[in-house]
């Protein structure tokens, strides 16, 4: 049982409640999903349950908590870590040794476990989790979704009680998502493990929800309940439930195999929609890749690869976790070397250039956003790029102010940004980028941490730059981003592309690419809620 009674929190120096009279009864071995707004406080609550607010981040707490039979803010996180397991948003930042096997042993050793019971459980995980083939690599080798991986699989190795949950699955591919959900469904079903999940991509997670947590961000109570009881309320909609909306499905369907019952009904013309390429007309791309490889701690990542990046289109770069999509973004800016092939910037090879100076031209966002803030201010971090650049503030080809509206954190300008979500921290990331206005832009996971409607704001951004005949480049695991945003398609598998074209073509016909309104009405050539209204009207 996990109850909050009347909570109240606030951060040390913040203006308002992160937390504002909450209360809240979650009964035990439920899969539970926490979904609100970005800065609505939804890993505020999950560290409560673990008692990291207020132990370790300070602050003013009122109300009380029961998690387990323990009051967390008395117990303190030494003695809840028996009860309940946690798995941050960064994974890197709850690591503490440097092979993947060791890192899974690290909490069963300070447990004093036999050493039997330790390799059991050890290899449990590994199984549990597809990771027996890592767990001899170095975590500094892994990609950001097997570092994921990893730290759900540590959670798991001391058999808590209750698992906490904070965007597991923002850095996996479709596939990967779909297996850790799945082995956290069975814990959950076989063990009576308690799952509570925060996350911003509820098409993945809401097919194994048994109660929804909706933290609204207009100051309104904590509402509680079914799926279908709470979905009517929201804003924050995935596209398979917006659409049923929109044509008063009832009961709103959570799964594409609920939704098919409604659009079976609907005879639909299989004629496709428009191609959504851009037309070239012999246009020199601004970014282009020749036979490039690469390899990373001697292992080959990228193969003989030939990528095109043209002015005014937006590329997504899908794949596997590990597929070498990150390590070709960094090569593109000078990060990892180049060794055979060449890299193109504008007609001129990159190859001796500095990465400030190839910066200049191409704004390169990584998935880890913290990489690039380190100034005290979010306003502070726009001037910096902007003196780095040698620009003056009235001379901004992007105006700090106004940019920073547009990417809606303008009332963060004076904020720290490390206080911030990490969806508002990729977003003034974003905004340090863009400040001087470059020709390209390459965007590794720029939806982690955003709720839908930041991560509609973030689309109309990227169609407008696009209008403006920017490049940009998106990798993404975020199939429904694809969908509604790129001009082109291009999946990589292994360091090879393997597959380059229309949105339509590319995402309709993969059975782990494709967006829920293409499984939805499979054949028709629709990939989101737009296409699907404006053809069943049509």
């Amino acid at each position: 049982m996990i109850k909050f009674d009347h909570v109240t929190y606030t951060y040390p120096e913040g203006d308002s409640p992160a937390l504002r009279d909450v209360s809240l009864e979650l009964p035990e071995g439920e899969f539970i999903l926490v979904v609100g707004a970005s800065g609505a406080g939804k890993s505020t609550l999950l560290r409560c349950i673990n008692g990291l607010v207020p132990h370790f981040s300070g602050g003013a707490l009122q109300g009380q908590i029961m998690v387990h039979g323990q009051n967390p803010v008395l117990a303190t996180p030494k003695i809840m870590s028996r009860y309940v397991g946690f798995v941050f948003q960064d994974p890197e930042a709850q690591f503490v040794m440097d092979r993947v096997e060791d890192e899974l042993a690290f909490a069963l050793e300070n447990a004093a476990l036999p050493r039997q019971e330790m390799r059991v459980r050890v290899e449990e995980v590994l199984d549990l989790l597809d990771l027996a083939l890592l767990r001899d690599r170095h975590l500094d080798t892994l990609s950001g979704g097997e570092k994921q991986r990893v730290a759900i699989a540590a959670a798991l190795a001391l058999r808590p009680q209750i698992l906490v949950l904070d965007e597991p699955t923002s850095q996996l591919d479709p596939k990967s998502a779909e297996d850790v959900l799945h082995a956290l469904a069975r814990l959950n079903a076989d063990l009576g493990l308690t799952v509570v999940v925060a996350e911003h991509r509820l098409e993945r997670v809401l097919p194994f929800t048994d109660l929804l947590v909706y933290l609204p961000d207009n100051g309104g109570g904590v509402k509680v309940g079914e799926p279908g009881e709470i979905l009517p309320d929201m804003l924050l909609l995935p596209p398979l439930v917006e659409l049923g909306k929109v044509l008063d499905w009832n009961p709103l369907p959570l799964t594409i195999k609920e939704g098919r019952r409604f659009s079976r009904s609907i005879s639909v013309k299989k004629t496709g929609i428009p191609s959504a390429g851009h037309n070239h007309n012999g246009t020199l791309p601004y970014i282009a890749v020749r036979g490039l490889n690469l390899a990373y701690n001697g292992t080959a990542v990228v193969k003989g690869l030939d990528l095109e990046l043209y002015p005014g289109e937006i590329l997504a770069l899908m794949g596997r976790n590990g597929a070498g999509k990150s390590t070709l973004l960094k090569s593109l800016v000078g990060l990892v070397s180049v060794k055979q092939g060449r890299v193109q910037v504008a007609g001129a090879d990159i190859a001796g250039r500095e990465v400030a100076d190839i910066c200049r031209q191409v704004g390169y966002l990584p998935q880890d956003p913290n990489a690039l803030l380190f100034a005290d201010t979010v306003m502070d971090e726009l001037l910096i790029t902007l003196r780095n650049h040698n620009i003056a503030v009235d001379s901004a080809p992007f105006p700090p102010v106004a940019l920073l509206d547009q990417l809606g954190i303008g009332p963060k300008a004076g904020a720290y940004p490390r206080d911030l979500s990490a969806g508002e921290r990729q977003r003034v990331a974003l905004g340090a980028l863009m400040v001087t206005r470059p020709r390209a832009l390459l965007l590794d996971e720029p939806t982690r941490g955003l709720d839908y409607v930041a991560k509609r704001r973030l689309l109309q951004l990227l169609k407008a730059w696009q209008d403006e005949d920017m490049a940009i480049l998106l990798v993404t695991h975020d199939v429904e981003l694809a969908a509604a945003a790129a001009s082109r398609v291009a999946l990589m598998s292994q360091g090879e592309i393997i597959a380059l074209g229309e949105p339509a073509e590319v995402l309709s016909t993969s059975p782990l690419f494709a967006p829920q309104v293409a499984r939805l009405f499979p054949g028709s050539g629709w990939l989101t809620v737009d296409d699907a209204l404006n053809g069943l009207r049509a």
